[in-house]
């Protein structure tokens, strides 16, 4: 998955490698109380946060200024569950892989036009 990210940023990457990638990758995903996924709202969609290494989910906890003794759960699901789970969900909900890192990429939700208008009409 990283090396298909690299070739995105070096200006050479091929969407159907990334998304195969991206279905294969087992990343991790925070969990809230009662083991829920964590999602983070921005703009009316819902993201959810994912990430490809300890590292990663490290980085985005520091930027979040989270407590250095406190314990911090997760899952590891494979990106085409995680993509499926967002897909089913009520609300439109996209997947946000290393959101703080120095090459994030996002997924996000396919929407209709009536979702689009309706969510940032002026």
């Amino acid at each position: 998955m990283r090396s298909e990210i690299a070739a995105f940023y070096a200006g050479f990457g091929q969407p159907d490698l990334l998304r195969r990638a991206y279905d294969d990758a087992v990343l991790l995903v925070p969990l809230i109380d009662d083991d829920k996924v964590y999602t983070s709202r921005v703009r009316g969609i819902d993201w959810i946060c994912a990430f490809t290494s300890f590292e990663e989910y490290a980085r985005y906890m520091v930027a979040r200024e989270v407590l250095e003794d406190q314990s911090y759960r997760y899952q590891r699901v494979l990106g085409a569950r995680l993509i499926a789970w967002a897909t089913a969900r009520p609300e439109p909900t996209g997947v946000s892989i290393d959101c703080v890192g120095a090459q994030p990429v996002a997924f996000p939700p396919e929407l209709s036009d009536e979702v689009i208008e309706g969510r940032w009409r002026d």
